[in-house]
């Protein structure tokens, strides 16, 4: 995409290095001078505010399992020696705590805009099926970290998800002893899900990195969902993007300092702050609330063994995508039948949200399967169906066209 590179080493130091080892190019090339539609809005930051929140939950992950304890014994009142003994350690679990309900936040909108915005399609299904990736690795170290606190909601969140595998056939209840590490959830348990924890940012960065690596073979989609025609349709990345995306990203860190500082518990439950206690079960056990539509989707289901395929098969889905939608048109902004259904999709995800924090009870679960049924409908016939009934809008020529006049052509009038 960005074709024969323009680098040039400007001191013998950067010689020296480019001959041996060309990460300064590497950089030059894919961050600073990489050719990139000159249409994107605002939704294509998301993509840098991610990298910005991955990059702040690794460092404040680190210093935090410094002071952390693994023990069922300990764990408890080693959060709170962080929270009142180290220094700011208030400050580095508030962040890390509300830093990963930021990282969903920005990811439910990078993925409604790849959805919008058919950045799925050819030829960046790979791009797409690697943002998945991430997603579901996200989904599991976040719940991993949840567990750590063993508060009341941590151990009982524990002992509800880990109890699902148990349905599956055969090889169910030896998954569920290998996550427990012995018959219940207890030591072995937080020590198991401390490391994975610990482990799961470093492999999420290096499948970001191939996300960034897919991203450049092909280069940006844009909102109009054209291909580029030429350099008329291109800027550098820098200054124009990164100018951006800093800016995207400082009101991103407002909204974020405003969680930290002025509320910074909202976004939890009260019960985990009461330590674990294997013989009292809460009155409503509900998870964090990013993982409420699955949790929705999980309790929809009367069978047990169904609820957890229909939980884990809503996100593997998502990998189907690219070839779900059989539209030839990639943005959403041209298929205005599309578009309606969209917004159904995201306001069912937003009732499935609501759904699951509820008690799975009378209306709740009648609303919740409904909501269910059509979250697989949008994919599995709407998708597929409107892209071979649906008439397009005409698209534009190319991205700069209604913008810039024909090279040669006498400028429009003034009105």
């Amino acid at each position: 995409m960005s074709g024969h590179s323009t680098y040039e080493p400007s001191t013998g130091f950067e010689k020296w290095l480019d001959v041996r080892l060309p990460i300064v190019r590497l950089v030059y090339d894919s961050f600073v001078v990489f050719p990139t539609p000159a249409n994107l809005n605002y939704w294509w930051t998301f993509g840098g505010i991610l990298t910005m929140c991955l990059a702040i939950q690794i460092v404040t992950g680190i210093v935090l399992a410094m002071h952390y304890v693994a023990s069922a014994d300990q764990a408890f009142q080693s959060v709170e020696h962080i929270m009142r003994n180290v220094n700011y350690g208030w400050l580095l679990r508030y962040v890390h705590a509300n830093g990963a309900s930021m990282f969903f936040l920005a990811v439910y909108i990078h993925m409604f805009r790849g959805l919008y915005y058919g950045s799925y399609k050819e030829p960046r299904e790979v791009l797409w099926i690697l943002g998945v990736l991430i997603f579901l690795l996200m989904i599991a170290t976040a719940f991993l970290g949840y567990v750590l606190p063993w508060g009341q909601m941590s151990f009982w969140a524990a002992t509800v998800i880990t109890n699902l595998f148990g349905a599956i056939p055969l090889i169910g209840d030896p998954v569920r002893e290998w996550l427990w590490g012995g018959f219940s959830v207890d030591n072995p348990t937080l020590n198991r899900f401390f490391s994975l924890h610990y482990l799961l940012p470093f492999v999420i960065a290096g499948v970001v990195v191939l996300h960034i690596w897919a991203l450049h073979v092909p280069g940006n989609n844009n909102p109009k969902g054209i291909d580029v025609k030429g350099p008329q349709d291109t800027v550098p990345f820098h200054p124009y993007y990164t100018m951006k995306d800093a800016f995207a990203a400082t009101l991103f860190l407002i909204l974020f300092s405003y969680f930290v500082f002025f509320n910074p518990t909202i976004l939890g439950h009260t019960d985990n702050y009461i330590e674990a206690n294997p013989l009292v079960t809460p009155d409503h056990i509900v998870p964090e609330w990013y993982f409420l539509p699955f949790y929705a989707i999980l309790r929809a289901i009367p069978d047990k063994l169904m609820g957890v395929v229909a939980m884990f098969a809503s996100i593997a889905i998502l990998f189907l995508v690219p070839w779900l939608d059989t539209s030839k048109v990639r943005s959403t902004t041209f298929r205005p039948l599309y578009k309606i259904f969209f917004w159904i999709l995201v306001a069912d995800c937003l009732l499935l949200g609501y759904l699951g924090a509820m008690p799975a009870e009378g209306a709740y679960v009648i609303w919740a399967r409904i909501a269910t049924a059509y979250y697989f409908l949008h994919f599995l016939v709407i998708m597929p169906v409107l892209g071979l009934i649906e008439t397009p809008r005409k698209l534009p020529e190319s991205i700069s066209k209604p913008v810039l006049p024909d090279k040669g052509a006498a400028p429009a009038p003034a009105e």
